[in-house]
């Protein structure tokens, strides 16, 4: 796996380097720009870039615009956010172009490197991940009864919310103690209330997730 770290603090970035190092892991480079990241993905063709949200000049979004741009000229290319803070809008933005190879994450996550190297492979081998902190105060936010969430069954939510964080219905089932059939009914009736027929262009799992990331909307 060929690693690509875009962070502006100096000491976050080279310790992330130093851990995935240590795991084994290739890391081809390190930046500390947006233009030093974009840069870096054309001249090492990594397998994954791990992307602070907010870097130089303004400190707002360009993390999030520099992974957009790396994936378009990298189609393929894995990424891992990592944010401060749960920026709703933010998550939005970076899953509107598809969830595949995709993860966001709070920074603090990467303290528990279990949890942190778990993430990461799951994406670089195409899954989709958000923090259970992001998800869980996206889901407390869009309890509005008008929108397409709220037709939801607490349990409903609590699944909806593990295939947010990239589990699939066996690991949805061990985390809830209960049967596989079990979390394939609720999955059924998350799409019919959220309204995803089977589409063959579509996956839905991924589609049910950003649903909720945009406040249940339609």
């Amino acid at each position: 796996m060929r690693i690509v770290i875009a962070e502006d603090d100096p000491l976050l970035r080279e310790g992330l380097a130093l851990l995935l190092r240590a795991e084994d892991l290739d890391v081809v480079a390190t930046a500390g720009t947006p233009g030093e990241f974009l840069a870096a993905v054309d001249a090492h063709t990594p397998d994954v870039a791990i992307v602070d949200v907010r870097m130089p000049p303004t400190h707002t979004d360009e993390g999030i615009v520099a992974a957009v741009e790396a994936r378009r000229r990298r189609p393929g290319l894995a990424v891992l956010v990592l944010s401060a803070y749960v920026e709703q809008a933010f998550a939005t933005d970076l899953f509107s172009v598809g969830a595949v190879g995709l993860g966001y994450l709070l920074k603090e996550r990467v303290g528990r490197v279990e949890e942190f190297l778990a993430a990461l492979h799951r994406v670089a081998d195409g899954g989709s991940v958000i923090d259970p902190e992001v998800v869980g105060q996206l889901l407390a936010r869009n309890r509005r009864p008008d929108t397409a969430l709220g037709e939801l069954s607490p349990r409903e939510r609590e699944v909806l919310g593990l295939m947010a964080e990239g589990l699939g219905n066996t690991a949805i089932a061990e985390r809830l103690f209960v049967t596989d059939g079990a979390v394939h009914k609720h999955i059924r009736n998350i799409f019919a209330k959220l309204q995803l027929p089977p589409d063959d262009r579509v996956d839905r799992r991924v589609t049910a997730v950003l649903r909720h990331l945009d406040g249940g909307r339609g």
